[in-house]
């Protein structure tokens, strides 16, 4: 029986009773996978489960015709008619920052653009519930930091993440929308139209979790760390003393990444999170500008981070398709020159934010490079 790595994986994702933890522990045992599917799955006791080495055992036995492999494979066919890419841990396309988290998602499924993993990103949380200020604050803090450069990072939720993916759509910006369900399975289904919007906008929808899986309660936490994991820093706008916007705070912190809160009123108890985080030694902010002068110096590293590896390692220029509009008028400005980044803003009359999360798209394309005084095509 032949198995790709990316069957391998997903075999291993959809064993029962095999959740991340047996993921990595099989991994530290066994450093090729292929070794998993062909030694006796007895063997595995004390890293799998009695019932996910029954199914090993079956897959053995059946080879080709087992359900599970069909299951996975008719699954491949799905993603790809889909254009859903999936991205492993040793995919050029995985983030460097998510690599860092301990027990760090194996693969992602991606619907939409692979490379804005890599951007710096700002993750944006907060109350399902919010007060009307709550939500205005999400959407302006969303706005201005889009327009800074960052892309803007939320669970796809009722209130103040999907007000935080709103805003950075506002801006032009980019967004991107992390999963606790598989990625055929958008929840809440409200949010549909939300999904696609962010996709056509350039952003992407990011799950880790097999298709088919529902809105399990278990996988919100689990989904949190990859918000906190993708991003510079975490801004909780609202939130009570016990939800699940603590809990990615808490994961930033444990990432060593910044984490930020807004100030509301003592008698408000969606405050009461934030005051929390204060006190911790969560930066207390009170707008955008707050934000980017506290990462502006992570802003610039993993901007010249992007080049250096374009430099070392150019990322395949068919990634996402045909240049968007608004890259091919960016390149008919360019030239072999550098051309200033004032003087690119003016000639393609882009928003400041928006052309700049442009330019580093197209740098992880290897459409363009920065050569520090300047932005240049790539010479083919």
């Amino acid at each position: 029986m032949q198995l790709t790595s990316i069957e391998q994986l997903m075999l291993l994702q959809r064993l029962p009773q095999t959740g991340i933890a047996a993921y990595w522990r099989v991994l530290e045992q066994f450093s090729n996978l292929n070794t998993v599917f062909e030694v006796p799955p007895a063997t595995l006791k004390g890293l799998l489960h009695e019932q996910a080495r029954e199914c090993l055992l079956a897959l053995q036995k059946q080879g080709e015709s087992h359900p599970l492999l069909q299951v996975v494979r008719k699954n491949i066919a799905w993603l790809h008619e889909r254009n859903i890419h999936i991205v492993h841990i040793d995919n050029e396309y995985y983030p460097s920052l998510l690599r860092e988290v301990k027990r760090a998602p194996l693969l992602m499924y991606v619907w939409g653009d692979p490379t804005l993993l890599n951007l710096p990103q700002i993750a944006i949380v907060g109350s399902r519930s919010p007060t009307t200020g709550g939500r205005t604050n999400a959407i302006t803090f969303s706005r201005g930091l889009a327009e800074a450069g960052f892309t803007i990072t939320s669970g796809l939720a009722l209130g103040v993440d999907v007000a935080a993916h709103q805003g950075a759509l506002q801006a032009k910006g980019r967004t991107l929308a992390i999963l606790g369900t598989g990625i055929d399975q958008i929840y809440p289904a409200r949010h549909v139209h939300i999904a696609e919007d962010i996709v056509a906008a350039g952003g992407a929808v990011v799950s880790e979790f097999p298709l088919g899986t529902g809105p399990l309660p278990s996988n919100f936490p689990q989904r949190n760390r990859i918000i906190s994991g993708l991003s510079c820093g975490v801004l909780v706008v609202e939130a009570a003393v016990k939800s699940g916007s603590l809990i990615t705070a808490r994961y930033a912190l444990q990432q060593d990444r910044e984490v930020f809160a807004i100030p509301g009123s003592i008698q408000n108890p969606l405050s009461k999170g934030c005051h929390a985080l204060i006190k911790e030694g969560a930066k207390l902010v009170e707008c955008p500008e707050d934000v980017v002068e506290e990462l502006q110096g992570i802003l610039a590293f993993k901007h010249t981070e992007l080049v250096e590896k374009h430099v070392q390692a150019p990322i395949s220029r068919d990634v996402g398709g045909e240049h968007s509009s608004d890259e091919e008028r960016i390149l008919t400005y360019l030239g072999y020159d550098p051309v200033s980044f004032d003087a690119l803003a003016e000639g393609t009359a882009l928003p400041t934010g928006e052309l700049m999360a442009r330019l580093m798209t197209m740098e992880l394309k290897g459409l363009v490079t920065n050569m520090g005084h300047g932005y240049a095509r790539v010479r083919s």
